[in-house]
């Protein structure tokens, strides 16, 4: 079925994220077929937690669910909170040197011993499924797409496949500066050639950016429950805006209020989240065909 014979992704202003992630990975399912019928090998994920938090947990058994639906191989090694820096390089090195695995993916965050940046700069860039390495990040800077951060690049597939693909004219507000998110969405917008403001928690009138926006992405994320208030309000968003809300499991704007004036805005839970597990699954896809290749 022609993509514009489907439901539309942004629908009573609101995008669907469930439906547009659902579709991808139907695509992705498709692509993994063919990919193995051809070369003989199934695409692998192997993730790694050190560790036994809740969250981490679940995300990480999502990640198998999605990836096993789409016909996508999945092992999963879990570490003691007391694994040392060390032994988990060693864990990253055996990794990268498997030929059977072709996506390494570490649950962040880690344990406050084990340094962040080593372990992420220690996966073998073609393995990097969660576009963190350094590498990586060079070639986003560079305007390569091909394995970048999930969530940012959730984000600007939603922009692409409401319309939105060419942001000239356009500004594009972010409230994030992080590595996770912040940062690769910025290399991301101006590929889609959107001029595009930073803020973060040092920012004065934060409002006055926000008003210009005609794509808002939030991703400030500290809100601790639904009774909180909101940090992005209807009288803080340009009429006829795209908002992008990034925050779990509270999101940052007043959804409810602020959709009769956006054009489209992402709901949470439902909007983004689910952008990131569809676009993991086509970075290992995006992995495993560089590899085999």
């Amino acid at each position: 079925m022609a993509e514009k014979e489907l439901k539309p992704i942004c629908e009573d202003h609101v995008i669907k994220g469930r439906r547009l992630s659902n579709r991808l990975r139907k695509e992705v399912k498709i692509e993994v077929e063919k990919l193995v019928e051809k070369n003989g090998i199934s695409p692998k994920l192997a993730t790694v937690i050190v560790g036994a938090d809740e969250g981490s947990q679940m995300y990480v058994r999502m990640k198998h669910k999605a990836s096993n639906k789409a016909g996508i191989l999945s092992e999963s090694h879990d570490l003691p909170e007391k694994t040392t820096q060390e032994e988990l390089l060693e864990l990253i090195r055996s990794l990268n040197d498997d030929s059977s695995v072709h996506g390494i993916l570490v649950q962040l965050p880690l344990p406050k011993h084990i340094d962040e940046k080593t372990i992420i700069s220690a996966i073998t860039p073609l393995k990097d499924v969660d576009g963190f390495s350094p590498a990586n990040v060079y070639r986003l800077f560079y305007g390569s797409e091909d394995l970048s951060a999930a969530t940012p690049h959730g984000i600007v597939t939603m922009l692409d496949r409401i319309g939105w693909n060419d942001l000239s004219g356009k500004h594009a507000v972010i409230i994030n500066r992080s590595m996770i998110v912040g940062k690769p969405l910025i290399m991301l917008l101006l590929n889609r050639n959107a001029t595009v403001t930073v803020c973060h928690s040092r920012t004065k009138d934060l409002p006055s950016f926000t008003r210009q926006a005609d794509v808002l992405v939030s991703a400030i994320g500290r809100r601790t429950s639904d009774d909180d208030p909101f940090f992005i309000t209807d009288d803080m968003v340009k009429e006829g805006a795209v908002v992008i809300d990034v925050a779990t499991p509270h999101g940052d704007v007043d959804f409810e209020k602020v959709k009769d004036k956006a054009l489209c805005v992402t709901p949470v839970p439902g909007g983004v989240g689910p952008m990131t597990i569809a676009m993991l699954l086509k970075n290992v896809v995006a992995a495993y065909s560089a590899q085999v290749s």
